[in-house]
């Protein structure tokens, strides 16, 4: 009798598993919506180097994927996000997020542009019912594409290369930029890693055969396949944030007040008040002189990861929690991102300390790890903005 578990056990096969399965060593399979997606396909080490110096190939497939059509479709997007969408130009990708009623973030997630009446919305989690209850009263139409489309996230410095080789010309293509390069096929200068980096967008019933196609045209540049743990040690030195990881969305938290607002997420910025009336705007205009905390980026003391760490202002009092933490390969530096507490975030914040636990053969030890504040991005390479860019 076999001991071996299927780690797929009970989930669904994406449109390019046949691929993943054939390049899977680690085995390591993890659940996104329903969906078997890759945590690591080798070792982690290998593909984010590979995702850093050369190109790396992400089945980005699992997301929730919705198309909002109609005459007042700008409308009823502009009335559910807290940015003026109005700003987002045709064929060009806009980064934003959604508030409930008491403005605390539902999720975050990227909004493509086709035309006035014709908008794709890509996020985390899933949002069907809540854009129905927006749409409410608008002559939309909200279709739930997160089956028909697939979509794959090509990533790192030769990764313009890669699409050149495939036939595909992307040199006009500003951050954020889209265009259709073949029938059917969609690529959009955008991802999660802060790098140079394409997200391909195309049926998903031909996902096999792009996949195949970009593999193919990768054979020189380094083109590896990798899995979710290597982008997260890159969308991390990019700064960026997760859902249900650095913060829980709105409606998945099950205790009250647990919700964020986006000034305490750091994203005041894409809170347009003067824009008028979005869901959650009142609750906005009082919330936005008055956080409770805020998200900070910041570099630790020492060399141990600060994940899940506990932080003390001058070592005293506890005033915050570390969401996300990893030395940082590339930069060269212990990262984290952390939850501060306010006044202490806005006060000294050099008088910061997180408590580390740290399990060194078979024993636990503890220390104290002062926290420096830091403005941007841990690691943000000019590549990533160049147009065109270089070949590597």
């Amino acid at each position: 009798m076999s001991l071996f578990v299927d780690p797929k056990l009970g989930l669904i096969d994406g449109p390019v598993q046949p691929r993943l399965e054939a390049q899977s060593r680690a085995k390591s399979w993890y659940d996104w919506a329903g969906y078997a997606a890759p945590a690591v396909l080798d070792t982690v080490e290998f593909e984010y180097f590979a995702l850093r110096n050369q190109a790396s190939l992400f089945d980005v497939s699992p997301m929730h994927k919705y198309r909002i059509r109609g005459p007042q479709a700008q409308a009823m997007l502009n009335r559910m996000m807290t940015r003026d969408i109005t700003k987002i130009g045709t064929n060009r990708v806009g980064y934003t997020l959604w508030c409930d009623e008491e403005g605390m973030v539902i999720d975050d997630g990227t909004l493509f542009r086709f035309a006035d009446d014709d908008w794709r919305l890509c996020c985390q989690e899933q949002m069907l019912t809540w854009l129905l209850d927006a749409a409410w009263g608008f002559d939309v139409e909200i279709t739930d594409e997160s089956k028909e489309v697939a979509g794959f996230a090509l990533q790192g410095p030769s990764t313009f290369a890669v699409l050149e080789s495939a036939g595909w010309d992307v040199s006009a293509l500003r951050p954020f930029d889209m265009a259709e390069v073949a029938p059917g096929i969609l690529i959009s200068r955008t991802g999660f890693t802060g790098d140079l980096g394409y997200e391909i967008w195309m049926p998903w019933d031909d996902a096999l055969a792009v996949w195949d196609k970009i593999w193919a045209a990768g054979d020189l540049w380094g083109l590896r396949a990798i899995g979710y743990e290597a982008v997260d040690y890159a969308r991390l030195e990019a700064g960026f944030l997760t859902a249900g990881v650095d913060f829980q969305p709105a409606r998945g938290t099950e205790r009250l007040h647990r919700g964020l607002t986006p000034y305490e997420l750091g994203f005041g910025r894409l809170v347009h008040l003067d824009k008028g009336h979005f869901n959650g705007r009142r609750a906005l205009l009082k919330a936005k002189d008055a956080p409770r905390s805020v998200v900070m980026k910041v570099d630790v003391e020492g060399f141990k990861p600060a994940k899940g760490a506990l932080i003390y202002h001058r070592k005293k009092r506890e005033v915050g929690h570390i969401t996300s933490g990893l030395w940082s390969p590339t930069a060269k530096r212990n990262i984290a991102l952390a939850h501060v507490q306010m006044p202490w975030a806005g006060k000294r914040p050099s008088d910061l300390w997180a408590e580390i636990y740290t399990l060194e053969e078979g024993k636990w030890d503890t220390r104290m790890a002062r926290l420096t504040p830091i403005q941007g991005a841990f690691f943000a390479p000019p590549r990533a903005r160049a147009t065109p860019p270089a070949r590597i």
